[in-house]
């Protein structure tokens, strides 16, 4: 690192290099409050990557079963208004993983981009209809639906979330972080409340509380006991 510096002479490499950093340090940041509205759901269990589209064709190309690779390709091509190819890779992902809750997102979006509002209203109500009594797979999928903007569809998930698990401390709480991530403090502080009474030994749930200027009480230690000599 010293040695690039020392080549660094120009004052147009010198502006370049602070440019970059600045851009890091906002990409840090960017990245942190995503992580906070969304706490510790795992959406998919996928990660989408920035692979290029000749990367991901090779990879398709060496493994056709693999859902991951064509849903990102139709992320991608979905992007680049290639509509057509995007439902065709969305499609397959889904084939191989009907599970898949980011490319069933990424499906209802496509349709709506496209101006096909009624047919995305379709899909959307078709894949919240076969979770509709599981409180964790709605939540994945709301969140997916979060992550493109859906927001109309991601409240409807997590709305039907809370008819299966009204006492659920993870659904109180993950209903409770989406509605800090749209800086809404009274929905959020109602339904993270709630989760605390339900399980009290959750720091994060604390700490978005302390930060709502909720005070909470954290449950002390059991009492520790000595067994008695003979």
């Amino acid at each position: 690192m010293t040695r690039e510096r020392q080549s660094m002479k120009t004052p147009a490499a010198r502006g370049s290099l602070v440019f970059l950093l600045a851009c890091s340090v906002l990409f840090l940041v960017v990245g942190c409050q995503r992580t906070t509205s969304q706490s510790s759901v795992d959406s998919t269990g996928m990660i989408p990557s920035e692979r290029g589209e000749r990367e991901l064709l090779a990879e398709v190309e060496r493994k056709f079963e693999n859902p991951q690779a064509h849903y990102e390709l139709g992320r991608l091509y979905a992007q680049g208004g290639k509509w057509t190819k995007a439902e065709y890779h969305y499609n397959v992902a889904l084939g191989f993983d009907p599970a898949l809750r980011a490319a069933q997102a990424g499906v209802v979006q496509l349709f709506i981009d496209q101006g096909q509002k009624a047919k995305g209203e379709q899909y959307a109500s078709g894949y919240i209809r076969q979770i509709s009594t599981n409180d964790q797979e709605l939540l994945r999928l709301a969140w997916e639906f979060e992550r493109l903007g859906l927001d109309e569809y991601a409240l409807r998930c997590f709305r039907q979330a809370l008819v299966v698990g009204p006492d659920s401390y993870d659904v109180n709480k993950q209903v409770g972080f989406y509605y800090l991530g749209k800086n809404d403090t009274a929905k959020a502080r109602q339904y993270l409340s709630r989760s605390f009474e339900l399980n009290p030994r959750q720091p994060d749930v604390a700490g978005a509380l302390g930060r709502l200027g909720v005070v909470v009480e954290s449950p002390e230690a059991p009492p520790m006991t000595m067994e008695k000599k003979q």
